[in-house]
């Protein structure tokens, strides 16, 4: 039997559903999900396995122009990923005609092939999707006229297994890179930390979901449950005060559902146990970002 295996990168603007996309590819949620941009912000690897092939995904933070050294390093991995794929799914919506700075970094690399996806299909009318699909697809063709364009709905998975037999003809026969039963290259102690931020996302406005980090410091699995211990670090003290809230209140709301979907992702009763703490400045220093794992 035929084995195929390969490294798909998924690229694209903020909010355009690559997350989403790759939940829905991988048939399991292994990137965190928000209404706001910037949600991403590690190289994040989910692995498709079946008998005759391995397709091991990468979902990236979106493109942006980058302001701060976090930014810089999220746009690193960005750029990595436009040549160390095999595949190369180029990420858009409907409506979208945005042009960006990565195009020409993009359009450099001519050994990998890019399929363009136009997501998000179903969220216009059908008596005005055909026309501004059409104009989206036209845009696309132009920039890139030698890619072939795929209109789907990550949400809805409308062409979910065209896209995948797309990318199965692409690949080359190799042996699986991973060990069949993998999911991630992610630790627990990453989704653990992934999943509080991602209901930090949810809880609290403006400035906050954005200043925040978790560092999961202890993760010990005892017989019946999982003790975890786990960091929320902020830049300044009212940003503190605003997480924890008045009598404490906010933070155990956030500790409440982060532990619901721990015990969903472990599979297992979870014991959390979290403390807010100031790290000034964490977003711009770089050896401070090492230390978090960028």
């Amino acid at each position: 039997m035929i084995h195929k295996s390969g490294f798909v990168n998924i690229i694209g603007f903020p909010n355009v559903g690559k997350s989403t996309l790759m939940n829905a590819l991988i048939g399991k949620k292994i990137s965190i999900i928000t209404n706001k941009p910037q949600t991403t912000r590690h190289r994040i690897l989910g692995i498709v396995n079946k008998p005759n092939f391995q397709i091991i995904f990468s979902d990236t933070p979106g493109i942006i122009h980058p302001i701060y050294p976090m930014q810089r390093i999220m746009m690193q991995y960005v750029k990595k990923s436009l040549y160390d794929g095999d595949i190369i799914l180029l990420t858009t919506e409907i409506g979208k005609l945005e042009n960006f700075y990565m195009i020409d970094y993009i359009k450099k690399n001519k050994n990998v092939p890019i399929i363009i996806l136009i997501n998000k299909i179903d969220k216009i009318g059908i008596e005005y999707r055909e026309n501004i699909l059409y104009k989206t697809i036209d845009y696309w063709h132009k920039l890139f006229p030698n890619s072939e364009i795929l209109p789907i709905s990550a949400l809805k998975k409308m062409n979910q297994d065209l896209l995948m037999n797309k990318i199965y003809e692409l690949l080359s026969e190799h042996p699986p890179y991973y060990p069949k039963i993998s999911l991630s290259n992610k630790s627990e102690y990453f989704f653990v930390n992934e999943i509080i931020r991602e209901k930090i996302f949810f809880f609290y406005k403006k400035e906050i979901p954005y200043s925040v980090e978790i560092d999961t410091e202890f993760l010990k699995k005892e017989k019946t449950f999982i003790e975890i211990f786990s960091s929320i670090y902020v830049e300044r003290d009212s940003q503190k005060g605003i997480l924890i809230g008045k009598k404490g209140k906010t933070l155990k709301k956030l500790k409440f559902f982060s532990v619901k979907s721990i015990e969903s992702c472990l599979k297992k009763k979870i014991k959390l146990k979290l403390h807010v703490k100031i790290l000034k400045k964490w977003r711009y220093d770089y050896k401070k970002l090492k230390n978090f794992g960028y």
